[in-house]
């Protein structure tokens, strides 16, 4: 397999330039755990059509997320913000790079909000790619993307999925002030790993964030993931999850990395689900009030269902010391 290519103004680009002159790697061979079920579905279809009638990008797609046939069955969809080409070049992620032609789509904001209103979603996850190239690093988009959602349907819940607004002072604040009900940031992977992995963000800046998102609004939910099987070792998880919790990060997500292109960073194993269900024992033992860890979990997998579980994990914490108290 080489770059993908796409047929864009008459001229054929790669889809990750940065990756043409990588070797290419033998992708592992998937075991079952790993198999999903091929889309085609009748509601997948219908809730193709509302995204392309909005003109809207997905993560779904432009990640190659396994999960899209499911998700998409369901009328679940995870938008993605501020266009198609992110300005950063991970070795994992399939998503376009490069330096973006277009600058911010200000109708964007009520197509997103009119294709929320129209898949009747209670709960919707709003990602975007990194974009460095503007100077608070898109963070009024998403603003303006989660007020316009609240004015068309007051009851959905709003999760973001934001990038780490590396060298944007005030950037954070813009897109907390806008009171989304979950703030998530990915970590994506354990700090030995960030020079291979995730070259242009830094781990500490990036929990930070996570962290100064709690001062600013202690009663906003906080969630960041890690993907697994990229060549870390089981203590540097548990290290990262300490690392997490001291940010008091209320979620942490957990799952199998899989390559999207031979070009991408390679799988060094797949990690099993007996070894998934360990972490998520142990995470949950850490203090995290919902840890999904499994080898398909991704950032907004069931994340409607799993937000439910959040609300309700807090609400038992805050009960438990008046129940000692009775007692």
């Amino acid at each position: 397999m080489v770059t993908v290519l796409d047929l864009t103004a008459g001229q054929r680009r790669p889809r990750h330039p940065e990756k043409a002159r990588r070797p290419e790697s033998e992708p592992l061979k998937k075991p079952d755990w790993i198999r999903v079920r091929a889309p085609g579905s009748a509601v997948y279809r219908e809730t193709q059509d509302i995204v392309r009638a909005n003109k809207l990008v997905t993560v779904c797609e432009e990640a190659g997320c396994p999960n899209i046939g499911e998700c998409w069955s369901k009328k679940h969809a995870t938008f993605m913000i501020l266009g198609d080409t992110c300005t950063r070049a991970c070795a994992f992620c399939n998503v376009r790079t490069g330096m973006p032609d277009e600058g911010v789509d200000i109708g964007e904001p009520s197509r997103v909000a009119d294709a929320v209103a129209k898949l009747g979603l209670s709960h919707v996850v709003i990602t975007s790619v990194d974009r460095d190239d503007l100077a608070d690093g898109g963070a009024r988009h998403f603003a303006d993307v989660i007020r316009a959602i609240r004015a068309s349907s007051p009851a959905t819940t709003i999760e973001v999925l934001t990038p780490d607004f590396l060298r944007k002072p005030g950037a954070l604040e813009l897109v907390v002030e806008a009171r989304p009900d979950v703030f998530n940031h990915n970590l994506e992977c354990v700090p030995s790993l960030y020079l291979t992995v995730r070259p242009g963000a830094r781990y500490f800046h990036s929990l930070r964030l996570l962290q100064r998102v709690k001062e600013l609004d202690a009663s906003m939910f906080t969630k960041s993931g890690i993907m697994v099987g990229l060549g870390e070792q089981r203590n540097e998880v548990l290290q990262l999850m300490d690392d997490l919790r001291s940010a008091d990060v209320d979620f942490l997500t957990i799952g199998q990395y899989l390559q999207p292109t031979r070009r991408h960073h390679a799988v060094a194993r797949f990690v099993s689900p007996e070894e998934f269900k360990a972490y998520e024992t142990t995470a949950f033992a850490k203090g995290f009030l919902m840890v999904s860890a499994s080898p398909l979990t991704r950032s907004s997998h069931h994340a409607g269902e799993d937000f439910a579980r959040l609300t309700a994990a807090r609400a038992a914490k805050r009960a438990a010391p008046a129940v000692i108290a009775a007692e």
